[in-house]
């Protein structure tokens, strides 16, 4: 099996922006985390990051019959990327959306996620845990 993470905007500033908010952990330690975490349960995760939208879909798009599952942190693009919802609805691949922070607890325009209706379902505010929880979902899912 293998799973693609996908990090949106500004995630490969973990560590450094915010981190009252997202934490001390940088992007690569939390990339690290989920590969070994993987590696330790037989499955191959791949992961990936821009701060482009355009980027991202076509990545995905690209990515889309060589994984089983994809895990999203779209970043700020979870509340206006309807390009990056359009691409998530036509891959047919099963995309689970998670979140460094409770995003439904924070500023108003964060509480809008136009990706949450595409997707498989949502894990927020649970830190990197949240990707861990992802990443046991689809094996899970995988086992029925």
């Amino acid at each position: 099996m293998k799973i693609l993470i996908v990090n949106g905007p500004n995630l490969n500033a973990l560590g450094q922006r915010e981190k009252d908010i997202y934490g001390t952990d940088t992007l690569e330690d939390l990339e690290n985390q989920c590969i070994s975490y993987g590696a330790s349960n037989g499955i191959e995760v791949l992961v990936y990051q821009s701060n482009i939208e355009g980027e991202i879909i076509n990545y995905l798009y690209k990515m889309k019959d060589i994984v089983n599952y994809i895990i999203i942190n779209p970043g700020a693009l979870t509340h206006y990327g309807y390009s990056l919802r359009d691409c998530i609805s036509a891959i047919e691949n099963d995309v689970l959306e998670v979140h460094l922070s409770n995003i439904d607890n924070r500023e108003e325009f964060r509480k809008t996620s136009v990706i949450t209706p595409v997707a498989c379902g949502k894990i927020s505010g649970l830190g990197k845990e949240g990707y861990i929880l992802a990443i046991n979902y689809f094996i899970l899912k995988n086992e029925k």
